[in-house]
C-alpha cells in the first residue's frame, strides 16, 4: 500500500510492515473499531472490517476477510465486500448464517432482542453470509511471504480468535481489548472460565505490537502488553471481591444485579439489566461451587 494512499484515505493508520492498522473513529471507540490489513505477495487480507471501513469505503483490493469473532461491530465493512470470501472460527459461523443465528449468540431477553435486531440491520448493515468458510485453532493463512496464525481464544464468544502475523511482529487481539471495563463474558455464547484461560494463553503470544479492536488501539512492547493484560484480568478479581463484600449481608440474585458490578449507575442502555443479572448468576454460581459463598434456605446468598 502506498504512502500516498494512506495519507489521503487513512491519515490515522499505522504501518507495521506487512500489516497496517486501519484506525477507526476515536481509535476504535464503539461502535467503531480498528481493522487490520495484512499484505502478502499473493493476497491482501482484511481483519474485522469495522463501521469506519463501511463508512469510508476501500480503494484497495481485498482478497479475503478474516473475523476475530462474529459480533455486530466486527461485520459492517462486509457491506463493501459482498464478493470477497469471509472466514471465521467454526464455532461462530452460526452468526453469519442468519440474523436469528447471530441473536442466539447474544441470548438477550425478548424486548432487548427485538430492538437490537433493528440496530444490527440498520446501523451495522448486517447481511447473512451463509457462504462463510471456517477455520480452527492453529490454522495458518499463507499470503505469500506473510502468514497469519490463528490462536483460538474463546470466552467473549465461543469462536473468538487472536491472529498473529510473525513477519510484522504483530498480534491482533480482537475484543481482548485491555480496557478498564475488563473482559465481557455475559452473552449466551460467552464463558468466564474460557475467557480466563484465553487470557493466560495470550501471555505467551510472540509479538512486539498488540492491536485491539477497541479502546487501546496499538500497544508496542511486550512488557507493556503483559502489564496491561494483567490489569485487564484483574477486573474479574475486583468484581468478585466487591461482590463478596456486598454479600456480607445475605442478598438475592436480583439485589446483586441491581447493585451493578459491571456498569456504572449512570449507564442507561436497554441490555444493562440483562448483563448485570447474567454477571450475578455467573459469579454467584462459581463462588458457591468453590466455597466462597453459600446459598441459604431462603434463596439468598452470603459470603463465607
Amino acid at each position: 500500500m502506498s504512502e500516498d494512499f494512506l495519507g489521503a484515505d487513512w491519515p490515522d493508520s499505522l504501518d507495521l510492515g506487512p500489516a497496517t492498522v486501519l484506525t477507526g473513529v476515536d481509535q476504535g471507540k464503539y461502535p467503531h473499531g480498528n481493522s487490520l490489513l495484512v499484505q502478502g505477495t499473493h493476497h491482501n487480507v482484511l481483519i474485522d472490517p469495522s463501521l469506519t471501513v463501511a463508512e469510508r469505503g476501500l480503494s484497495f483490493a481485498v482478497d479475503h476477510v478474516l473475523l476475530s469473532h462474529v459480533h455486530e461491530d466486527h461485520l459492517p465493512g462486509l457491506s463493501r465486500l459482498s464478493d470477497v470470501p469471509v472466514h471465521c472460527h467454526e464455532a461462530d459461523a452460526i452468526g453469519l448464517a442468519s440474523l436469528d443465528g447471530l441473536m442466539a449468540m447474544y441470548g438477550m431477553p425478548a424486548d432487548a432482542d427485538s430492538e437490537f435486531r433493528q440496530e444490527v440491520l440498520n446501523d451495522f448493515y448486517y447481511a447473512p453470509r451463509p457462504d462463510v468458510s471456517t477455520f480452527s485453532d492453529t490454522t495458518v493463512f499463507d499470503l505469500g511471504g506473510v502468514e497469519i496464525e490463528v490462536v483460538h481464544t474463546p470466552g467473549h464468544t465461543r469462536g473468538h480468535c487472536v491472529f498473529v502475523i510473525p513477519q510484522a511482529r504483530t498480534a491482533y487481539l480482537g475484543d481482548i481489548d485491555l480496557s478498564g471495563f475488563g473482559p465481557y463474558y455475559f452473552d449466551e455464547w460467552s464463558s468466564l472460565g474460557e475467557f480466563e484461560r484465553s487470557i493466560e494463553r495470550c501471555r505467551s503470544l510472540d509479538a512486539d505490537h498488540f492491536v485491539t479492536f477497541h479502546h487501546k488501539w496499538v500497544i508496542s512492547g511486550r512488557e507493556n502488553f503483559l502489564a496491561m493484560l494483567e490489569d485487564f484480568a484483574d477486573v474479574i478479581v475486583r468484581r468478585e471481591l466487591s461482590m463478596l463484600d456486598f454479600l456480607k449481608q445475605p442478598r438475592l440474585v436480583a439485589e446483586c444485579a441491581a447493585h451493578r458490578f459491571v456498569y456504572r449507575p449512570h449507564v442507561e442502555m436497554k441490555f444493562v439489566d440483562h448483563v448485570e443479572l447474567r454477571s450475578a448468576q455467573i459469579h454467584l454460581g462459581r463462588m458457591v461451587e468453590d466455597g466462597r459463598v453459600e446459598l441459604m434456605a431462603n434463596g439468598k446468598f452470603r459470603s463465607i
